[in-house]
């Protein structure tokens, strides 16, 4: 592939591409194909429209499907099996429980939503997802009201703080390359995170919520409920294990910025330890062994029970981390085909003011390939020139970075690993997860746009 150049224009690729997607929709959404079968037929044929040697397709179709289960299977394999060791103990409805006495029923989706919020600060956004779900389905089957009331503001709020804030690694990276200075950028993205979560999330969500009520899937229990244990663990054992992996994972980025602010040695042997027992896998891998000691083992539960409850965690997620696979799979081929260059680069010569080419071709790249940080690094190289050339000071520049943030999250939809995480998880086929992620997505996106632009003009 290294030594192949795209051949075909702009024209022909985004042709290529807005067909691509429509078949896609109308497979799963008319003739009712498997999204996994689907994505796979789509990705196959857009590399041979794309004009990928015969050679490299399969290559392609691999590598982005891998790609993006190294990042997803694990995290929500773990995941899914510290759901099933709180929900089966009992844990999952001790919290729901102390959550709705402090907040009342009425907030219990901004006492979720709110928690997530604090949660997202240092975890990623799918990582947190998995995380919380089991407390929020135990919410919304104790309350009712449909699964997306609840589920949507707390997959907003950990999507908000992923693409707005640092230490994630799109803004992060964004702001290195425009020169950002790290510490505003974190300043004025929580000023742009907050009441995008908050309007775009959790107000959505509740509204939402109303049109369409689902019922709350048992994707993480195992199938039917099982019986709790009569003693429950107490809502701080709950919360303790929640945030084992939150400080982990938060202490792991600390330790990289204080290498790149150069106040330790990133060669030394205990950082580079340290570094690898926070990282995400490793830190819910140590997760689930203390839960499966402190909820199972010492609870008296055997090892036989433990591992009954793990195998019965992991079989209803397959399909979601399959699909969530494909998915990548035919953002994989989006990229390698130049459709999302192709974008950009029409995107790029408009004349416009950096802030609203920034976003635009943000959009462009999300809506091309579907990777939020994929298209924010790649949109932040694009307008670098431009950026660092101009005479911005040092707010104008951190507001561009977060418009590219706001582009970048903008329409979620089918070439988007986190839109099949997010529906398959919450029971939604594909034409309601357009419905309801994809919209959300896009008030991030418009909303997030519209506050960094204020910014840029009063600075």
């Amino acid at each position: 592939m290294d030594t192949w150049t795209q051949t075909m224009g702009a024209g022909p690729l985004l042709a290529i591409a807005a067909g691509a997607i429509a078949v896609l929709l109308f497979l799963i959404m008319k003739l009712r194909v498997h999204a996994l079968l689907a994505l796979i037929v789509v990705s196959l044929l857009t590399a041979f429209a794309t004009g990928i040697p015969s050679a490299h397709v399969v290559d392609t179709l691999v590598q982005g499907f891998g790609s993006t289960l190294g990042g997803v299977a694990l995290l929500v394999g773990l995941g899914a099996i510290l759901g099933r060791l709180i929900e089966v103990s009992g844990g999952a409805q001790a919290l729901a429980d102390a959550l709705i006495r402090r907040f009342g029923e009425d907030r219990a989706p901004l006492a979720l939503s709110i928690a997530s919020l604090f949660f997202g600060f240092p975890i990623f956004f799918d990582a947190g997802l998995v995380v919380m779900l089991p407390i929020v389905f135990t919410v919304a089957r104790r309350l009712g009201g449909g699964i997306l009331r609840y589920g949507l503001p707390v997959a907003g709020a950990f999507s908000v703080m992923h693409i707005f804030v640092p230490p994630h690694p799109g803004p992060v990276a964004s702001s290195e390359l425009l020169g950002a200075d790290i510490g505003l950028v974190i300043l004025l993205g929580l000023v742009i995170a907050i009441p995008t979560w908050y309007v775009g999330s959790y107000l959505f969500g509740l509204w939402i919520g109303k049109r369409f009520v689902l019922p709350v899937p048992d994707i993480l229990t195992g199938g039917e409920q099982a019986a709790h244990d009569k003693n429950p663990p107490s809502p701080g054992t709950v919360i303790g294990l929640l945030m084992l992996p939150l400080v982990m994972i938060f202490a792991n980025t600390g330790l990289d910025m204080a290498r790149a602010a150069g106040w330790v040695d990133g060669e030394a042997g205990w950082y580079q330890f340290s570094r690898a027992i926070g990282a995400t896998p490793i830190a819910l891998l140590i997760t689930v062994l203390v839960a499966s000691y402190v909820l199972g083992t010492r609870r008296g539960r055997g090892a036989d029970v433990i591992e009954k409850l793990a195998d019965s965690a992991l079989g209803p997620i397959a399909s979601i981390v399959l699909i969530t696979g494909a998915g990548g799979m035919f953002g994989g081929v989006l990229r390698a085909s130049g459709i999302g260059d192709a974008l950009s680069d029409s995107l790029s010569d408009l004349g416009l003011p950096v802030i609203v080419v920034a976003y635009l071709v943000a959009t462009a790249l999300r809506v091309a390939q579907g990777s939020a940080t994929v298209a924010l690094i790649t949109a932040a190289s694009l307008v670098q020139p431009v950026v660092l050339a101009g005479d911005m000071n040092s707010v104008q520049v951190a507001a561009v970075v977060l418009a590219l943030a706001a582009g970048s999250v903008t329409a979620s939809h089918v070439n988007d690993s986190g839109f099949w995480l997010v529906g398959r998880f919450m029971g939604m086929d594909v034409k309601t997860t357009l419905k309801t992620w994809t919209v959300l997505q896009t008030i991030f996106g418009l909303m997030g746009f519209t506050l960094a632009s204020a910014i840029y003009a009063i600075a």
